[in-house]
């Protein structure tokens, strides 16, 4: 799951892009339907999943905890589960790769069977600190047990039956809201997450699609959900929408490349997860929503973009749950923008594969891009649409797969191109991204 050999990546400035595409599966819903088809008894069928990196990493886990996970010629992925309260020891080290998201979902999972789990990842996950959810999980009785700072490697040490906690999230985190509800589903009674912030809601659709008995209610302290545990899970049929986070690479790129004109098919519009399409209006892009659907329970619909003039604005600080992926890529917008643009109140950004925000400002500095930093985001004084300047020289990107693309896209209205020092991790969630861009007429060495 890990890069050992750079890809450094030349993109040089484009002519408008035009044509239709359609971008891979979402990622955050791919993880859940693996993970809650391994706990349902019978065979699952998953269309549509993201076969990238980091989802990959998560069929290979529940696997190794005794699930059978096959993907068929026709592109359908089948999935046998275990059964609630089923899991398997596993047999060796669980490989993370990158994925944030698998290994503090996983860990829910783990903290309430009797089985113990060890947690390793690349070098950008092992710098991720875990606490936040190990705290909770070791309220429900789990025994835990990290490398210094809360990180990987770590050992889950399982217990069942696990003791049935309510708790208030400390800070909006879908993460550990869903690694808490994944870890109620073994634990008798009921199990309590209280969110002060909503923050998207994946896994309280698809627990509830699956048959768990889950109730969402709205008090003063803010969403309460609440989880039965001992859950039956039936098996389901899943039809993963495109990714929202993915397509909004595209639609900043038809956005900022003059004379543009693209539509981006299948996209996940939950309003959990639109933030950024909310931000990019709020600047002037030109985004109309083509067929809107119902796909799973989730609002699906096709994107139609076109270049537009954009104006730089205040970002809604309410908005960073339901946009906090798509903050680099808004950055770079914002840079192309009209006057100033300023986002605050996206404090993690900082805990991300990254620290987003260090690296935003380095490298759209190095870019040619005025912008101050702040502890919880930037300020970014726009170009009014003129190119930016680029640069020669390697951009870093630390690991990070929405860092590569969002400079990708920068390097599009530049006027000497961009350099990347590392392609390589874009893979973990959009691998068929350079091809995408190339089609629609982007030019990449």
């Amino acid at each position: 799951m890990s890069h050992p050999t750079s890809r450094p990546l030349d993109v040089l400035p484009s002519g408008p892009l035009s044509g239709q595409v359609t971008v891979p599966g979402d990622k955050s819903i791919s993880h859940r339907a693996l993970m809650l088809s391994a706990l349902a008894v019978g065979e699952s069928r998953v269309e549509g999943l993201l076969e990238g990196e980091d989802v990959l990493a998560t069929a290979a886990a529940m696997r190794a905890m005794g699930a059978q996970i096959e993907r068929g010629e026709d592109g359908v992925w089948r999935v046998h589960g275990v059964g609630v309260g089923g899991l398997m020891q596993p047999a060796q080290a669980l490989d993370m790769g990158n994925s944030g998201t698998s290994t503090r979902l996983l860990m829910g999972l783990v903290a309430s069977h009797d089985i113990t789990a060890t947690f390793v990842g690349d070098a950008s996950l092992s710098g991720r600190p875990m606490g936040r959810v190990i705290e909770p999980l070791s309220r429900m009785g789990a025994d835990i047990t990290a490398s210094p700072g809360g990180r990987l490697p770590l050992m889950v040490r399982g217990i069942s039956p696990a003791v049935p906690i309510e708790y208030t999230l400390p800070v909006a985190s879908a993460q550990v809201k869903s690694a808490i509800l994944l870890a109620g589903l073994n634990t008798p009674g009921i199990t309590r997450v209280i969110e002060p912030v909503a923050t998207r809601d994946h896994s309280e659709r698809m627990l509830a699609g699956f048959g768990a008995h889950l109730t969402v209610e709205e008090s003063d302290a803010g969403r309460v959900i609440s989880l039965t545990g001992e859950a039956e899970l039936r098996p389901q049929h899943i039809v993963v929408p495109g990714d929202p986070s993915s397509a909004a690479f595209l639609v900043v790129a038809a956005t900022i490349v003059p004379g543009s004109d693209v539509v981006v098919t299948n996209v996940g519009l939950n309003p959990t997860r639109a933030g950024i399409y909310t931000a990019l209006r709020m600047m002037g892009a030109d985004i109309v929503e083509l067929d809107p659907r119902l796909v799973g329970g989730e609002p699906v619909a096709d994107l139609r973009v076109r270049h537009a003039a954009l104006a730089g604005i205040e970002v809604p600080a309410e908005l960073a749950p339901s946009m906090i992926d798509e903050y680099p890529v808004l950055f770079v917008a914002a840079a192309c923008a009209a006057g100033r643009t300023v986002a605050r109140g996206a404090h993690e950004l900082r805990v991300k594969e990254s620290d987003r925000i260090a690296l935003m400002e380095r490298g759209l500095t190095q870019i040619g891009v005025t912008v101050t930093e702040h502890e919880d985001g930037l300020t970014i004084e726009g170009s009014g649409g003129a190119p930016l300047a680029g640069s020669a020289e390697a951009v870093a990107v630390a690991l990070d797969h929405r860092i590569a693309m969002s400079f990708i896209v920068a390097g599009l209205v530049s006027t000497q191109g961009v350099r990347i020092d590392d392609a390589a991790p874009i893979a973990t969630s959009f691998p068929d991204f350079l091809a995408l861009m190339a089609r629609l007429g982007a030019s990449i060495a």
